[in-house]
């Protein structure tokens, strides 16, 4: 790897750095990229933006990211883990900065494109980080905390932004959170200096060809579960700031708190699918009774999602669409469990990366669909109910291309 010295052993304490700075830099990943949805209400205002304006604006982030995660793994297998993290933080860190000087949605969309592109960088190069450089107990560990960091990020980011950006302005949110990534970018520069791997991998590389990939029916379980269910996550974190200031009237002091608590959710919902999957195994179930009873315990409990537009105040709304969240990370968690259970090794990160592309696309369709929907007086109710069905559909269509769940080597 370039830049990376093998031989060796790393200390306890350069571990946990790395740990730590992983965590750091995907939820500052987050946290940049959910600033502008937090501040529509204010952007909307000042720059006279229809809802359909801010679609385009979020649907340029999804395609610039899945155009992106095509050259990604080349990127981090050719450059090494420390250059090209660090050239991915400081590029995104000058966009989220960028922000501040765009005075349209031109310029606003140029600033978004190049964000994303540079954000797609964080979880290939983040994984393979933990893989290279961390012996097999610790790297579970700082998977794990990594997972769980955008939730971190987006909990963060609705208690930290409104107040900065109505005591300084707006623009003063995107200038901090871009510095931000500054001081992680100095960190790391510093923090990895020493790294020594624990595996030097030969370059990852497809197990034949994308046609391979293509013509087997347990990638394509895979793929189509990420494409049905990740543009609920992407619906949410994008459109619900704005949900909850139309829906409740609120301001954009107030909105911190229900979003930190749609996160926070999230947050337990990726936690709860760590222990629920185990728990299931360990009562006797097989692998594949137990991955789709776990998936379809979330996927009844995001049901009751459409009631946030009925419900009685924004707390109560943002608990409603928190469940959805928890039983979308609990679900996300088990798609994950999945592609580990069932794609070769040689495979699943091609797999993930054509996944995280489908998923990126459906983001966009639902981004482009709210903007058309609120533009025209329909409102918020036809993505509710997709995001009602969207996880059972899921699950029915893994079991259609996979009736039975058989573990890699069985």
């Amino acid at each position: 790897m370039s830049g990376e010295v093998a031989g060796g052993e790393m200390s306890n304490r350069g571990r946990w750095l790395l740990i730590a700075l992983l965590f750091a830099g995907t939820a500052l990943n987050y946290v940049d990229r959910q600033v502008l949805a937090l501040l529509k209400p204010t952007l909307e205002a000042e720059f006279g933006w229809s809802d359909q304006d801010f679609a385009h604006i979020g649907s340029v982030f999804q395609l610039s990211a899945a155009g992106a995660l095509l050259f990604v793994g080349w990127f981090v297998d050719r450059f090494g883990v420390r250059l090209a993290y660090g050239v991915a933080v400081a590029v995104w860190s000058v966009a989220g900065m960028g922000h501040a000087a765009a005075a349209s949605v031109g310029q606003f969309v140029m600033a978004r494109s190049v964000l994303a592109v540079a954000e797609s960088v964080n979880t290939p190069a983040a994984v393979k980080a933990a893989a290279t450089y961390l012996p097999l107990k610790q790297r579970s560990l700082g998977l794990g905390l990594v997972n769980t960091a955008p939730n971190i990020g987006a909990i963060l980011t609705p208690l930290l932004i409104p107040p900065l950006a109505l005591a300084f302005g707006w623009k003063s949110a995107f200038l901090l959170t871009g510095a931000l990534g500054f001081v992680w970018l100095a960190l790391w520069v510093a923090g990895t200096r020493k790294l020594v791997p624990v595996t030097v991998a030969a370059p990852s590389r497809l197990d034949g060809n994308w046609g391979v990939l293509l013509r087997d029916p347990r990638s394509w379980a895979v793929i189509g579960a990420k494409a049905l269910t990740d543009c609920v996550w992407w619906f949410v974190l994008f459109w619900s700031t704005d949900f909850l200031v139309k829906t409740f009237g609120l301001t954009q002091a107030q909105v911190g708190v229900p979003t930190a608590i749609i996160f926070t959710m999230a947050a337990l919902g990726a936690i709860s699918s760590g222990f629920l999957f185990p728990l299931l195994l360990g009562r006797g179930l097989s692998v594949n009774a137990a991955r789709k009873t776990s998936m379809a315990i979330y996927a009844v409990l995001i049901l009751p999602i459409p009631l946030a537009i009925s419900a009685g105040s924004a707390t109560a709304a943002a608990l409603i669409i928190g469940l959805a969240l928890f039983a979308h990370q609990g679900f996300s968690t088990n798609i994950f469990g999945l592609a580990a259970d069932v794609v070769p090794t040689a495979r699943v990160a091609s797999v993930m990366a054509a996944g995280g592309i489908a998923g990126n696309l459906t983001g966009t369709g639902i981004i482009e669909l709210t903007g058309w929907c609120l533009d025209n007086g329909i409102g918020y109710w036809p993505m509710f109910a997709i995001a009602a069905g969207a996880y059972l559909a899921a699950l029915l269509f893994i079991h259609l291309v996979l009736p039975v769940i058989t573990p890699v080597g069985e």
